[in-house]
């Protein structure tokens, strides 16, 4: 977490709409740094700031594209996602499936300020969950 200007407190994440960012899912746990929040920092080098409502067609749209986030994998205590989980995704897959026609839903106050370097705001607003 950034420290604010003086060097001392610790300056919270922010979201797309500029608020406090919120966890994404700890049940499946998510984020680079599996904290459940879909912040990001400079060994992120993937962006995971997009905190999704994965569906079906995206998870067979990832597979195809070389990322099987559906089948679990034991030997990272992964137990593979399933429609209707949350999951920090990477901007740059989130824009690739938009562009194909299979973004999945957003939840804005879970997706890191940092996504706005790839997605735009009424892209990630028109596929807000309960939007």
């Amino acid at each position: 977490m950034p420290l604010d200007s003086t060097g001392g407190a610790p300056v919270p994440a922010r979201n797309v709409l500029g608020g406090r960012l919120v966890t994404c899912s700890v049940d499946p746990l998510t984020g680079f740094t599996r904290s459940g929040c879909c912040e990001t920092g400079p060994e992120d080098t993937g962006s995971h700031t997009v905190c999704a409502v994965v569906t079906e067609a995206f998870l067979a749209f990832s597979r195809a594209r070389g990322n099987d986030l559906s089948t679990p994998r034991q030997e990272y205590g992964f137990a593979g996602l399933k429609p209707g989980d949350r999951w920090c995704l990477c901007a740059p897959r989130w824009q690739e499936a938009l562009r194909a026609g299979h973004a999945p839903q957003v939840i804005l106050e879970a997706t890191h300020m940092a996504a706005l370097m790839t997605c735009e705001l009424d892209d990630l607003k028109r596929h807000a969950a309960g939007g």
